[in-house]
């Protein structure tokens, strides 16, 4: 736990460094300035409603026992067992079969499920899943992700204003820098990525474990990954900003994987990650 702390401490200066120098890109001194007030707003925003900022990208309404029944019992279930306080549960409409955590603490933790796979999951490996985004939690490292989700939306954002700003021109010419436009449509958004992309990966392995160990049950979370995986992709998110950030703290990427998209994924492949949990499992009986 506490090298998570230093790790979402490292991120937080990382970033914020980044959107620093784009603000020194984008005007000088006054726009270090801004950028400097950004990034402090930022970071706050990020700590005390990132569990809201995730939670309404993906249009997610509170549940209950009485509209979930299952969902709830399971999730009370583990966390007695892993002796911590019930998360707030909620369920997003959406068709495509994902889930994620978020909030900054256990006592403040969020657990969204998708419609898409709260019926295609049975409740073996719904409780499997269940257990990884709760190891999330437990953990503490869904702070990082929500951290790197805020400020890269930051970023991306002011990223996308720079072709309306005269960085790169010369003195006579009252265009946009079309040079420097580029470079920071290009260089922001992929910074952001790689960071989020460093650390994600190995917390998805590491979430796995965990909430595999929690329920006993590493073969069920292999099972429900094979089908996540299949209706990720048959039924991919679009690629807006809102979601792009978001989608790091999902159990599966939400999108098609292609070309660079592929290459910036935030989740190590899937494959790789049945087979770790199968070697978890051992050989068969």
């Amino acid at each position: 736990m506490r090298f998570n702390g230093v790790k979402t401490a490292a991120l937080i200066a990382a970033l914020s460094a980044l959107m620093l120098a784009i603000g020194w890109a984008f005007g000088g001194t006054t726009g270090l300035a801004i950028a400097l007030v950004i990034a402090l707003g930022t970071n706050g925003v990020a700590y005390l409603f990132s569990d809201r900022i995730a939670l309404r990208s993906m249009r997610a309404h509170p549940v209950g026992e009485v509209e979930a029944p299952v969902l709830y019992r399971l999730v009370r279930e583990l966390s007695t067992a892993a002796r911590q306080p019930m998360p707030r549960l909620y369920v997003s409409e959406t068709r495509q079969p994902n889930a994620f955590a978020t909030g900054r603490n256990p006592r403040n933790a969020a657990v969204c499920c998708t419609r898409g796979i709260l019926r295609m999951l049975d409740e073996r490996e719904l409780r499997a899943v269940l257990g990884h985004e709760l190891s999330h939690v437990y953990n503490r490292d869904i702070l990082i992700s929500s951290v790197a989700a805020a400020i890269a939306t930051v970023i991306t954002y002011l990223s996308h204003l720079a072709i309306f700003l005269p960085i790169g021109r010369e003195d006579d010419d009252d265009g946009p820098g079309l040079l420097g436009a580029l470079l920071m449509l290009v260089l922001g958004p992929v910074a952001a990525a790689v960071v989020q992309m460093a650390i994600s990966r190995t917390r998805e392995f590491a979430a796995d474990a965990a909430g595999a160990r929690l329920t006993g049950d590493p073969l069920a979370l292999a099972s429900a990954l094979h089908k996540i995986e299949a209706g990720t992709q048959a039924m991919p998110l679009p690629q807006d900003p809102e979601l792009a950030t978001t989608s790091a703290l999902m159990i599966a990427n939400p999108f098609r994987g292609a070309g660079i998209g592929k290459l910036f994924s935030t989740h190590p492949p899937t494959a790789e990650r049945i087979a770790r949990l199968e070697r978890m499992a051992g050989p068969p009986r």
